[in-house]
C-alpha cells in the first residue's frame, strides 16, 4: 500500500506559527519532484510541539494540497493509546490515508503492552496503520516477535524500522513476510533495507533532494541495483549532513538555506551552531543543491 519514497515533511514556522504557505509549496514540490507520499506530524515534523489544532491543521492542509495525487500518512501517534486513538480517529475523518503510529515514549511498556496498545488502535479506528520503531528516542524496541503478531491485524500494513539494525530488519522480514509492508526509518539503512526486502523509506533527507531519494527507490523496487547503489554513495554524505545536530534542525537549516522556509524551530530545538551551520552549508554546495 506504502511503498517508495516517503518524505517526513518538516513543519514550517514563521513567528513561532505555522507557515501555511511554505508548508504547501513544499508538498507541490515534492509530488513534483516524484516523492510517492507525505508523512506530516512525525519526528521531523516537531509533533512533539505543535498543539492539537495546529498538528490537525498540518494534516488538513496535506491532505488538501495532495489531493489524492500522492497519500498522506498522518502522524497520530503519542504515550497514551487513549490520545493515539483521538488523534486517528481525528486524521481519518480530515480523510488521512493512513496513519504513523510511534511507539508510546516514556512509559516504556512490555511487549505485551505494545501489542495491546496497536491493537486497540487497529480496532478503534478502521484506517491503514504503520508502526513506527524508533528506540533510540521512545526508550523501548518493538521486537520483531510483537511485530508478526501485530501483522496478523489486517489494518496494520506497515512499519516504519528505525533501529538501524539490519538483524532485526531481517528477522521481521523473516517472521512476517508480506504480511507486512517494511519501510527504513533511518536514511543510512535504505539501500541495504531494501535490499534484504523493504519496500521504500520514510525519509529526512528527502526534504532536500527528493528526487534522488525517489530515484533510488524506483531503482531498488525495479531491481537496478547499480544505479540504486550510486544515488545510495551520493547521497551518504547528505545523509550524514542531516544528523550534524539533532532532526529536525539540520534539515530545517538546510532547507532555510535553500530559501524554502524560514530557520524557525520551536525550543527546546535551537538554531544549528555557526561552525556546523558552515560544514552543512558546504555539504549541501558539494552535493550541487543549489543555496539562495
Amino acid at each position: 500500500m506504502f511503498k517508495g519514497s516517503i518524505v517526513a515533511i518538516v513543519t514550517p514556522f514563521k513567528n513561532n506559527e505555522l507557515d501555511e504557505q511554505a508548508l504547501c509549496d513544499l508538498i507541490e514540490w515534492h509530488i513534483t519532484e516524484g516523492t510517492d507520499a507525505i508523512v506530516p506530524c512525525g519526528t521531523t515534523g516537531e509533533s512533539a510541539t505543535l498543539e492539537y489544532d495546529e498538528h490537525y491543521r498540518v494534516i488538513e492542509l496535506a491532505i488538501q494540497v495532495a489531493n489524492g495525487r500522492v497519500p498522506v500518512i498522518a502522524g497520530t501517534g503519542a504515550n497514551a493509546t487513549a490520545e493515539t486513538i483521538m488523534m486517528t480517529k481525528k486524521a481519518k475523518e480530515m480523510g488521512a490515508d493512513g496513519a504513523l503510529l510511534v511507539t508510546p515514549y516514556y512509559n516504556k511498556p512490555t511487549q505485551e503492552g505494545l501489542y495491546r496498545h496497536y491493537k486497540a488502535i487497529a480496532e478503534a479506528v478502521d484506517i491503514p496503520q504503520v508502526l513506527y520503531n524508533v528506540p533510540g528516542r521512545t526508550a523501548v524496541n518493538l521486537l520483531p516477535q510483537t511485530v508478526a503478531r501485530l501483522a496478523e491485524i489486517e489494518n496494520i500494513v506497515a512499519i516504519k524500522e528505525a533501529t538501524g539494525d539490519m538483524k532485526q530488519v531481517s528477522e521481521v522480514l523473516r517472521l512476517c513476510g508480506d504480511s507486512i509492508t517494511v519501510l527504513s526509518g533511518d536514511d543510512f539503512t535504505t539501500f541495504p533495507l531494501m535490499l534484504l526486502g523493504g519496500k521504500g523509506t520514510i525519509s529526512v533527507s528527502a526534504n532536500v533532494a527528493p528526487k534522488d531519494l525517489s530515484a533510488m527507490c524506483k531503482a531498488l523496487l525495479e531491481g537496478n541495483i547499480e544505479e540504486a547503489r550510486r544515488l545510495h554513495f551520493k547521497l551518504e554524505p547528505l545523509n550524514k549532513g542531516m544528523f550534524i545536530e539533532t532532526n529536525p534542525i539540520s534539515v530545517k537549516t538546510a532547507l532555510s538555506l535553500m530559501g524554502k522556509i524560514q530557520e524557525e524551530m520551536r525550543l527546546p530545538l535551537c538554531p544549528m551552531s555557526a561552525g556546523n551551520n558552515d560544514k552543512l552549508k558546504n555539504i549541501l554546495i558539494n552535493y550541487g543543491l543549489e543555496l539562495k
